[in-house]
């Protein structure tokens, strides 16, 4: 599961979400969800408020969905 569900299985819009992260807007939250900027990339701080807003103990949770590994 990655931020876009979470959000959603929340209940909260972006800028709903934006509004309870001091340290990204709903610009920003967008691009995390598009991939436009990775979620790795993200700030500890912003990962945690984001994590705190959506009720997520684990930031790993934040993280979009490991595609398989096509080598194996």
């Amino acid at each position: 599961m990655g931020l876009k569900e979470l959000r959603l299985k929340k209940g909260l819009t972006q800028q709903q979400l934006a509004k309870k992260v001091s340290s990204a807007n709903q610009q920003r939250i967008s691009a995390y969800e598009s991939g436009l900027l990775p979620v790795e990339n993200m700030t500890l701080k912003t990962a945690l408020q984001i994590c705190d807003a959506l009720g997520v103990s684990n930031p790993r949770k934040l993280l979009p969905d490991s595609k398989p590994d096509s080598n194996e």
